[in-house]
């Protein structure tokens, strides 16, 4: 079934133990896109300005994208985003970012995208993710990420956003955060409580923990990486998986999920193998389907 999704595209430059790759491609909607594509078409929303050096029909050529959502600004410079990883690399430290297209007007959503059953709201400001929302018509399973600025100083209209999504994807410290609680267990029931019907959390090299308000618990290990060489994007990339599945099958029930988060939890896991787009761009759909069974081998008992 038809998949759209909205996020950034950018122009970044990130550091870590292993290297630094600069100026190289990135972005949620990127990201999302490239992980997604492995498990059904993608209908991709997202704007760029006329600094942008990446030719985005070169980059997914070969991947079911739909690039009709792509703007290109003529008076407007592509987001950018520089930041760098340590020790365990378990988090960003973001040491520049320049909004640019992103502090603009949002792109407008094709008419041929308005009919799309599975939506992925990629994190940006809660209220630009609502009114991209409104302008689909009655899609049938949405999801939205989200990131700790917008818990701090948009949280009323992170509020009204969840009581218009069926999943809500977010890391352990923002579901903290979010939840005013430390209890990840009590975190998620306080956010299902928000109104999403499915609350994800990410514990990443932890693997995540997924509930539902019909009381269904699901727990995974993290796949166990010997060589995590850039861990940005990962959390798209799980994601894109985690929808792709979802939208491949066109089925939502609990079973059905477990398995998304299984795909999602592949996927991000060579994301994070080498820098931007390589560890995804250097595989196939038969590298996901033996890492996958794999994965579930080793969490049966």
């Amino acid at each position: 079934m038809s998949l759209l999704v909205t996020g950034s595209i950018g122009i970044d430059t990130v550091k870590t133990p292993y290297g630094v790759s600069e100026n190289c491609l990135g972005g949620s909607a990127v990201y999302f896109s490239m992980a997604a594509s492995f498990f059904t078409p993608v209908r991709f929303i997202g704007v760029v300005g006329s600094d942008c050096p990446f030719d985005l029909a070169e980059v997914f050529s070969g991947r079911d994208v739909d690039l009709a959502g792509l703007e290109i600004r003529s008076a407007s410079k592509t987001f950018r985003w520089k930041g760098s990883y340590h020790d365990t690399m378990s988090e960003a430290i973001t040491e520049n970012v320049e909004l640019n297209v992103l502090a603009e007007a949002l792109p407008k959503v094709p008419d041929e995208y308005k009919d799309s059953s599975f939506v992925f709201l990629a994190n940006t400001a809660p209220a630009l993710q609502l009114q991209l929302l409104e302008q689909v018509e009655n899609a049938s399973f949405v999801a939205a990420d989200t990131m700790n600025c917008w818990i701090d100083g948009r949280l009323d209209d992170l509020k009204k956003l969840l009581k218009k999504i069926d999943a809500f994807i977010i890391n352990e410290d923002e579901a903290r955060m979010l939840a005013t609680v430390r209890n990840l267990a009590t975190a998620a029931e306080a956010i299902l409580n928000m109104g999403p019907r499915v609350v994800i959390i990410k514990k990443g090299e932890s693997g995540s923990i997924m509930c539902d308000s019909d009381g269904n618990r699901f727990i995974l290990p993290a796949w166990p990486a010997t060589e995590v060489k850039d861990p940005t994007g990962a959390g798209d990339s799980f994601a894109g998986g985690f929808m792709g599945y979802l939208a491949q099958f066109g089925r939502t029930d609990f079973e059905s999920l477990k398995t998304a988060v299984a795909c999602g939890t592949v996927v991000a896991s060579f994301t994070i193998s080498d820098f931007s787009l390589q560890g995804l761009t250097s595989i196939s759909k038969s590298d996901i389907d033996d890492r996958f069974e794999t994965l579930r081998k080793l969490t049966q008992f």
